[in-house]
């Protein structure tokens, strides 16, 4: 095969993957794996009986607590993080093909077979082939995996068909080596977080559901097989409002020699229920005593923002801290100052919000706010504290004001020699913070602080909540010693450890690896870069003028793009001799050059256009008349993991100048 051209290869390829799939190759092989499994596997099962199991799991509360020091910690241990898995080969007949499967791991095959009552899309026509139309993506959280399914057109009933492959018993998580069996299994309480989103015809996405699958009622059923319907609800202000119904199929592989029965697992669910609610009472008891005492030391602190809470997208209140864990990016990212440009060019997003009335609060698990690529400002800052905490950084959340007042979350990192840097999770700036003092005069030399931010009432992390008792809430005048209780007040270390440490709760989702970037960046630049030549032209046309461009000048702008990104990331410019050097040479004496960079952080080349033409300076370039007119456009985009990149796009025009 390897002398044949590659068209060739690939049609042969194909004709021996037919001749395969025609045989039924495939189902022979999953036949005899599974008939050696059950032979060599078969005598390592002890037969417990119903009874037995269920006094076993009353005695040992849920897992004994010995499982809890094991901890099914989903921690990314540093494997390289691959993008998320396609989903699996779908088959009609169920069969397992074009995967890696290790016979001597357990596996959940879920299979997503179609939707119906997704009733917003009642009215939506059949689209016609080729014809661009709004899709729905289903992405999946397990463990640490991550699976995406293949986008289907919206319609009232969905055309999902989908297998992703899911291990259950992972060696990397500390799960040992032997083959885990149905009681282990059941104290594998993390659930397959599913999120649904909807991209329209501009490449815009909106969250439309995420949903928790409890997928343990498929070890108490026949076979370790169980199909159900699963109601998705909405998200923030209609999360009591259903979008549609998926059917599911869940199946363990290899086949389970012996399953539990029903009242083993709903006992096991029961408990941890149970254990859960009462954590979250105890910490909710906490948490008013400790408002009620933070009052108490003046009552002006009823107006400060100290959030303990927030509303997830499902509107389900949760302690601020659960928000923030240490983040680990492999290999995707290299420094601080990265993650943070990471983060900034993730799409900014108010929660949306129908009619009126202020601000709708959402703040959004990691993984719908991945997912659908933009979020709030809570979004972005609770993102960034991770990464910055995954790099060995002490990290907060900040809650407080911009100016005219308006909420806003932010992140602050506290030095070993006491300098506090702020970082603003929307742009990438950093701020150095230097306290003024309010009692010192009014001298000169207190320069005007370059930061946005004007209040503070609280700062947080994974660990810690401390919420700001000094007299004034200020960040200009404000002192960010944490340690001294007179100026902040701490919460219980324990208190928020026994609802926030991972694997606390059932009811914790569990934070998912990051994804290394599907995106192609010199296709990307050069699909953007000729939809706005094109754009350009006809703009020129419609003003009646021609358009020339000049390659090698668009060229020339390369390095000033790739300068402008470098900046971004690092805070250092470099490189810029050589372009202007460049420049000069290429523009003759007595010509006229102008060039005019922008940056994006989305990929809808008509969509920059029009912002374009919207700054004057762009405008003139990209409407410039006179003598020997010759343009340049110049697109370079960067990608960062997940999929977000940013976009640097340079117009230019040289012109012979008229006096």
């Amino acid at each position: 095969i390897m002398s044949l051209p590659p068209e060739k290869a690939s049609e042969l390829k194909q004709l021996i993957h037919q001749q395969l799939s025609k045989m039924d190759v495939h189902g022979r092989i999953r036949e005899i794996l599974a008939e050696t499994i059950r032979e060599e596997l078969a005598p390592d099962q002890q037969h417990l009986s119903t009874e037995d199991l269920i006094k076993a799991l009353r005695r040992r509360g849920i897992i004994d607590d010995v499982m809890k020091e094991l901890n099914f910690v989903t921690d990314s241990v540093d494997q390289e993080l691959p993008s998320p898995k396609q989903a699996v080969a779908f088959d009609k007949q169920s069969t397992l093909k074009k995967t890696n499967v290790d016979p001597t791991r357990r596996y959940l095959y879920l299979q997503v077979l179609g939707g119906k009552a997704f009733l917003e899309h009642l009215q939506e026509p059949e689209p016609l082939p080729g014809q661009i139309c709004s899709t729905f993506t289903l992405c999946l959280h397990y463990r640490n995996q991550r699976f995406r399914s293949k986008p289907v057109p919206c319609a009232c009933e969905p055309d999902f068909h989908d297998g992703f492959l899911l291990e259950v018993h992972r060696e990397s998580l500390g799960d040992g080596t032997r083959m885990a069996d149905s009681t282990t299994m059941l104290s594998i309480s993390d659930p397959i977080h599913m999120v649904l989103i909807k991209t329209d015809i501009f490449g815009e996405t909106t969250l439309v559901a995420s949903y928790f699958l409890e997928w343990r009622s498929v070890l108490g059923s026949e076979n370790g097989v169980t199909s159900l319907t699963v109601e998705l609800m909405g998200v923030g202000t209609e999360s009591k409002v259903s979008v549609g119904i998926l059917n599911i199929k869940l199946e363990m592989y290899p086949p389970l020699n012996q399953t539990l029965s029903q009242e083993v697992v709903n006992t096991q669910l029961a408990l941890e229920r149970q254990k859960t609610a009462e954590k979250e009472r105890l910490f909710l008891v906490y948490a008013k005593q400790w408002w009620r005492e933070y009052l108490q030391i003046r009552p002006s602190h009823n107006s400060r923002l100290v959030k303990i809470f927030a509303q997830d997208e499902n509107g389900i209140n949760r302690p601020v801290c659960s928000y923030v864990k240490p983040l680990r990016a492999g290999r995707l990212l290299d420094t601080p100052r990265q993650a943070a440009r990471f983060v900034n060019v993730l799409g900014y997003e108010r929660a949306p919000v129908i009619g009126g009335g202020g601000k709708q609060e959402q703040w959004c698990t990691l993984l719908a706010f991945l997912c659908r690529n933009k979020g709030d400002c809570e979004d972005h800052a609770n993102l960034l504290c991770s990464l910055l905490l995954g790099y060995g950084l002490e990290a907060f959340v900040c809650v407080g004001t911009k100016a005219k007042g308006a909420p806003h979350a932010w992140v602050m990192t506290c030095g070993t020699d006491g300098t506090i840097t702020f970082w603003e999770s929307l742009t990438g700036h950093r701020y150095i913070h230097k306290p003024t003092n309010p009692e010192e005069p009014p001298l000169a030399e207190q320069p005007k602080p370059l930061y946005p931010y004007r209040t503070i009432g609280c700062v947080f992390n994974h660990q810690m909540f401390l919420g700001n008792c000094q007299p004034s809430d200020a960040v200009e005048t404000c002192i960010f010693d944490l340690n001294d209780e007179s100026k902040w007040k701490p919460m219980s270390e324990e208190a928020i450890k026994s609802v926030c440490a991972p694997g606390a709760t059932t009811s914790l989702p569990p934070f998912p690896p990051l994804c290394a970037s599907t995106i192609d960046a010199s296709v990307t630049s050069n699909e953007i870069e000729m939809q706005l030549r094109l754009l350009v032209s006809e703009h020129r046309k419609d003003l009646g003028l021609t358009t020339v461009w000049e390659d090698q000048l668009s060229y020339l702008l390369s390095p000033a793009l790739a300068s402008y990104e470098f900046e971004r990331t690092t805070s250092i410019s470099a490189g810029n001799e050589e372009f202007q050097d460049a420049i000069r040479r290429a523009v003759p004496d007595g010509h006229t050059f102008k060039g005019f960079p922008i940056h994006f952080v989305y990929r809808n080349a008509r969509r920059a256009f029009a912002t374009c033409l919207r700054s004057p300076f762009c405008e003139e370039i990209i409407c410039c008349r006179g003598d020997q007119v010759r343009l340049a456009v110049r697109v370079r985009v960067f990608t960062y993991p997940e999929s977000a990149c940013a976009v640097w796009i340079m117009f230019a025009c040289k012109y012979r100048s008229v006096l």
